[in-house]
């Protein structure tokens, strides 16, 4: 009952900003198609956390959730649905195409003190989400769940909070990616998830879990004012509010599949196009943000850094 008040209560925050989200963008960055500069868009908290509903909106499934909560096996379990497997098995072998890819399968894969189940789910067919998260007494991330939508290879995310995998839209000037490199790029961002949860404190990550509700309730009582003091409080709590939380776990995604889309285009000439386009909606979007992007492109000082030393 609780998760499903969670739920709404989100859901309800999503869908009355969904309306002005991307009323509040310019027509420019709404579609960004070239590199030019451009001022930095500031969006509302409530428009910034249906941007990021839109791409990771919550899908359940209660049989597959009851099979795979019944399977305490480590390692990977690819719980995937027949009719989807075919197209599943061409993603997967683009992430493992990789290195980036086959170390971060094989982490997973061979850890005995961990279990990573990747399904998926009807309901967000362009999208992915990942959850389903469980630690140990010790504190220990021990499970996590990846949900893929059954079109990964099709859709856009917006560039807000994705502009990695947003950099991938085609354009005129340049050869549009294939599908299979598309959803593989969602699935490097999905692992950046569960990478970055297994670091994180896993009390305050279930804190935040538990007072974000709690901060959305009252700031769609309150006329939306940020200021209130008892969501400043929360938010003090939480380590940021709703919108700062989200972001910093976005980034963490979008870096990591920064990570592999470098690895996929490491000695072609699109490479560089890529992180230009990228770096024009970091500039954008997540300035603050930057270091952790650059450290991407710095990790193989060996080659181009395309402008972003």
């Amino acid at each position: 009952m609780r998760s499903s008040r969670v739920f709404v209560a989100f859901l309800l925050l999503a869908s009355l900003a969904s309306m002005s989200a991307w009323a509040e963008l310019s027509p420019e960055a709404r579609s960004i198609t070239s590199e030019t500069s451009r001022p930095r868009i500031t969006l509302s908290s409530e428009s910034c956390s249906a941007l990021i509903f839109s791409y990771h909106a919550w899908t359940s499934d209660k049989k597959r959730a009851a099979k795979n909560a019944s399977d305490d096996q480590p390692g990977i379990s690819e719980d995937i649905p027949a009719k989807y497997q075919s197209h599943y098995q061409q993603w997967k072998k683009e992430f493992l195409s990789t290195e980036v890819g086959r170390n971060e399968w094989a982490a997973y894969a061979n850890n005995t003190r961990f279990k990573l189940t990747i399904t998926f789910a009807r309901s967000n067919p362009e999208g992915a989400t990942t959850g389903n998260y469980k630690w140990n007494d010790a504190g220990e991330l021990v499970a996590a769940t990846i949900t893929l939508g059954a079109r990964l290879d099709q859709g856009f995310p917006n560039p807000v909070y994705f502009p990695v995998m947003n950099s991938l839209v085609p354009t005129e000037t340049s050869y549009k990616i294939n599908g299979s490199t598309l959803a593989a790029t969602k699935i490097a961002h999905e692992f950046g998830h569960v990478n970055r949860t297994a670091k994180v404190d896993a009390t305050l990550y279930k804190l935040q879990a538990e007072l974000i509700p709690q901060y959305n309730q009252i700031f769609l009582a309150n006329g939306r004012n940020p200021n209130d003091p008892r969501l400043v409080e929360l938010a003090k709590r939480m380590g940021g509010t709703p919108v700062e939380v989200w972001e910093d776990r976005e980034y963490w995604g979008e870096t990591n599949a920064m990570a592999y889309l470098s690895d996929r285009f490491a000695q072609d000439g699109f490479r560089c196009l890529l992180l230009s386009r990228i770096r024009t909606r970091v500039d954008l979007y997540a300035k603050s943000y930057e270091q952790r992007f650059l450290s991407v492109v710095q990790a193989t000082p060996s080659i181009n850094q395309c402008g972003w030393q």
